[in-house]
């Protein structure tokens, strides 16, 4: 026998209202009835908080969903949370947002992704000096690479994170506190009994939108290098789906595509383990501007001034999609500067070895040229996330730092350019954009500078200069 809608309190199964608030409030909670004659009154003729609600029409269903969402609300422990931000529910939120478009990796996917891999390898031998990476690549889904790099997106989102939950959580409390009607306030223990939900509120909505950014990237990305960073750590990976879908646009043989973006894979992952300091750096300039993040708080509030304490859908809608992230000041752009000038010249690189390493595909100059423009330009999905935390993960100057590469691999050769990437104090500026030419005269003027400060120094440390006497 099941509950009768027109009568939720018939039948052997619990009332699934007074279930919801049993969960919520340990058995502790307000009388069912009393919320439901609250929410007719608020719904009723004369237009209240809730127009055109019927509670004796709420179906066991809906009800479960929606006890599933306020206990996670009202409980930050039962939900995982463990600070302002909810990275479980971003996590969930960016599975969600691939699912149904993310068919299981079969066989002969893995398969061909393997031997494009492999392949790349053996080319990327004769186009630069670094070692190869040793890695076994393998194919994944949408939803394994979100399992991959969910790590690194929170650790490049997490100050940001914070600092936003924290914000529209006492935006929103500040809000609610005017215009929750007071039945349903005091019935749901007054404002200090919600404080924990209010709290919770701005992490929940920052990590369903933040997981959704992440998400719809994963429905773009080729590769597990493909942003310019090793999301998904020193792993080899690539995208089946995703690379199918990008090459129905274009007009170029399936595994010549496959072995171009295998190439730049490889090449990444490479110059990642030839040069350690090389991730540690970009991570730091991320930090670096994270910690200096300042907020629009008026804005903040302007949109929390547009919720609807009744709906808790209307709270995501407000807030998706606005930028609340103000202007950055010196230290972070200086921050964003050394960032993007760190993706150009890595990009730059794997765009000059990569060109040699392809040769022998007919189609590599056109996919080049096609990779190279969607790498500069970015798409949707990290417009999106550049919008949510302010942080743009594009290599603006990519053309430049390809010439810059090119030049240095004439006038030098590969063991010098590669060379290049083993010291970072030796790492090309946005001076040697401009002027490729003049890249190495610079760097040895450097040199003989820090040669010259390191002989006063030993000199110093051996007893002093010219004919200033020892101590004895």
């Amino acid at each position: 026998m099941t509950n009768d809608p027109k009568n939720p309190g018939s039948g052997d199964e619990r009332d699934p209202l007074e279930e919801m608030l049993g969960r919520l409030f340990g058995g502790q909670g307000p009388d069912p009835e009393e919320i439901r004659r609250a929410m007719e009154q608020m719904g009723g003729p004369g237009g209240g908080a809730m127009p055109g609600f019927d509670p004796s029409q709420m179906d066991p269903a809906m009800m479960q969903q929606m006890m599933a969402q306020f206990q996670a609300m009202m409980n930050p422990a039962a939900s995982g949370q463990s600070g302002p931000v909810n990275w479980d529910l971003a996590k969930n939120a960016a599975r969600q947002a691939v699912a149904g478009t993310d068919p299981s990796v079969g066989s002969f996917a893995r398969r061909e992704v393997d031997e494009a891999l492999r392949l790349a390898e053996l080319w990327l031998d004769g186009a630069t000096d670094t070692e190869q990476s040793g890695l076994i690549g393998k194919a994944v889904s949408r939803a394994e690479w979100v399992e991959a790099t969910m790590d690194s997106w929170r650790r490049m989102t997490e100050p940001v994170a914070t600092s936003l939950s924290r914000a529209m959580s006492a935006a929103i409390e500040q809000q609610l506190s005017r215009q929750m009607p007071e039945e349903m306030a005091g019935m749901l223990g007054g404002l200090e009994g919600l404080k924990p939900m209010l709290q919770n509120m701005g992490g929940t909505m920052f990590g369903l939108q933040l997981g959704t950014a992440v998400g719809e990237i994963g429905k773009d990305v080729l590769s597990g290098t493909d942003i310019g960073f090793p999301l998904a750590g020193h792993t080899l990976s690539m995208l089946p789906v995703n690379i199918e879908e990008f090459g129905d646009g274009l007009s170029v043989p399936d595994d010549q595509l496959r072995i171009y973006l295998a190439l730049r894979e490889v090449a990444r992952m490479r110059l990642f383990l030839h040069s350690p300091w090389l991730e540690r750096d970009l991570f730091a300039a991320i930090e670096q501007y994270a910690a200096g993040i300042r907020l629009d708080t008026e804005g903040i509030e302007s949109a929390a001034a547009n919720v609807d304490p009744m709906d808790p859908e209307s709270m995501q809608q407000v807030f998706d999609g606005r930028s609340f992230i103000a202007e950055p000041d010196a230290t972070q752009r200086a921050a964003l500067e050394q960032l993007e000038l760190l993706l150009a010249l890595v990009e730059g690189w794997v765009d000059v070895v990569v060109a040699e390493a392809a040769a022998p595909l007919d189609h590599a100059a056109a996919l080049r040229e096609t990779m190279n423009r969607r790498r500069a330009s970015g798409g949707p999905a990290e417009h999106a996330f550049a919008a949510l935390v302010g942080l743009e993960l594009r290599p603006r100057r990519l053309h430049a730092a390809s010439d810059l590469w090119a030049e240095i691999t004439k006038t030098h050769g590969k063991q010098y350019r590669e060379e290049v990437w083993r010291h970072p104090e030796r790492q090309p500026t946005a001076e040697d954009l401009d002027d490729p030419t003049g890249y190495a005269g610079r760097r040895e003027e450097q040199d003989r500078t820090t040669d010259s400060l390191d002989d006063e120094l030993r000199r110093l440390l051996d007893g002093g200069f010219g004919d200033a006497p020892k101590e004895k």
